[in-house]
């Protein structure tokens, strides 16, 4: 489980480049749009310093400078050659609040990524470039993390989302992604696909109901991993299993797509250990900032590292994910509630991400919740209402009666 909300999202990627945006308001007040770039025709649009865009994705042809990284923990430090590619000036089509950047890549041995972005204000202004991720699927070169303490006039950086100060929104955005490799080396990361999620959810304790669609009925065969046959295991990836709801789900996700670590891959693990893929989707998860496993992009990251397609986004209801699933996506999701709040879980929970696989004929979801006690317990029903609510609202009330923090609809979408 998160210490903060985690959520995952799954949800259809929407690849027009530059053309209209692809806002959705809803008469709630929200608005929700996800852009990617992820094709030729994308990457040419762009600025390109010392990478090359081409029909496979970005990678490094003559870098334009160096930097020395340190590894404290690894005790190592490199140099490093870089390239970089900037996306167009995007226009959301509203005042955004909130923003969170997804990628698709490969990095072999001794590359990385960085992500950043910076917005234009409603007042015109330009922010600074924020650092939304500095990523490796492996943990050998660089240890993968967000980067704490970023704050200023306009917004700050909670994990990895990007977060206005009050008063302050975003009319547009640009994101930058920064390749980089051990100098002298002609190996490159592999950039696929980059992306955002902007958004804007008025504060709610409630909200409606949606009404049962086209996937009653329907439940995806998604495999069954519980977290908590990894209590106390490997605590050095986020305290252990039962803190790994996040890639606890995305693994179920991954495998449903029939993709993940090969054996040898999982060789690190012991031959006799149970359920071996969770405990490695929790180290390749990690974030050595965070100091913890659910970090939403890097789930989506570690996703596409297995030959899917990852992002994080919101949605805006229970019958928007409908559509998902009637076309056999599962989607992730995030929740926060207290055991009274929703039937038949048995515990509440600051943040906790589970998988929806599908709903009764009644409109009741049907999910694989990780936090269970055996692979069969996975599998639960839980009530509509309760659900949206807990999934939706963006506040709550603790079980001492403060205000707190709710998901607002993030969930993370992962296919082929």
């Amino acid at each position: 489980m998160r210490g903060r909300l985690a959520t995952v999202i799954l949800a259809i990627a929407v690849t027009a480049t530059m053309a209209a945006p692809n806002a959705a308001a809803e008469p709630g007040g929200e608005a929700i749009d996800y852009q990617e770039w992820n094709s030729a025709r994308d990457f040419a649009l762009g600025t390109a310093e010392g990478v090359v865009p081409g029909p496979w994705g970005l990678r490094i042809s003559r870098p334009v400078g160096t930097i020395e990284r340190t590894e404290p923990d690894l005790g190592t430090t490199r140099s490093y050659e870089y390239g970089r590619w900037t996306t167009p000036r995007y226009r959301h089509g509203f005042d955004a609040t909130e923003l969170v950047a997804s990628w698709n890549a490969r990095t072999p041995d001794s590359t990385w990524l960085q992500i950043e972005a910076r917005g234009r204000t409603a007042a015109g202004t330009d922010t600074a470039w924020y650092v939304l991720g500095q990523w490796a699927h492996g943990d050998g070169d660089i240890q993968r993390t967000t980067v704490a303490g970023q704050r200023d006039e306009h917004a700050s950086v909670s994990v990895d989302t990007l977060v206005t100060r009050s008063g302050v929104t975003l009319r547009s955005y640009q994101l930058r992604v920064t390749l980089y490799r051990e100098a002298g080396s002609w190996a490159s990361p592999l950039v696929r696909g980059v992306g955002a999620m902007a958004s804007h959810v008025p504060d709610r304790f409630e909200v409606p109901t949606s009404e049962p669609g086209p996937a009653r009925g329907i439940e995806l065969p998604v495999p069954r991993h519980a977290q908590n046959l990894h209590r106390g295991n490997y605590p050095e990836y986020g305290g252990g299993g039962q803190n790994w709801c996040s890639p606890t789900s995305t693994q179920m996700v991954v495998e449903y797509w029939g993709r993940g670590p090969s054996r040898r891959e999982l060789s690190w693990i012991p031959p006799d250990y149970v359920d071996p893929t969770v405990a490695h989707a929790a180290r390749f998860t990690y974030d050595y900032s965070y100091e913890g496993t659910g970090n939403w992009p890097f789930n989506t990251a570690y996703a596409a590292h297995h030959g899917l397609r990852g992002h994080v986004t919101r949605l805006h209801s229970l019958a928007e994910l409908e559509g998902y699933i009637a076309r056999g996506i599962p989607v992730i999701t995030s929740q926060s509630f207290l055991e009274s709040e929703l039937d038949g879980a048995g515990y509440g929970t600051a943040g906790h991400i589970m998988v929806v696989v599908g709903f009764t004929e009644h409109g009741d979801v049907i999910v694989n919740d990780p936090a269970s006690n055996s692979n069969e317990a996975v599998r639960n029903v839980y009530p509509r209402a309760q659900f949206e609510t807990i999934w939706q609202r963006t506040k709550r009330y603790d079980a001492e009666g403060n205000v707190a923090g709710g998901p607002g609809g993030i969930a993370y979408v992962i296919r082929p």
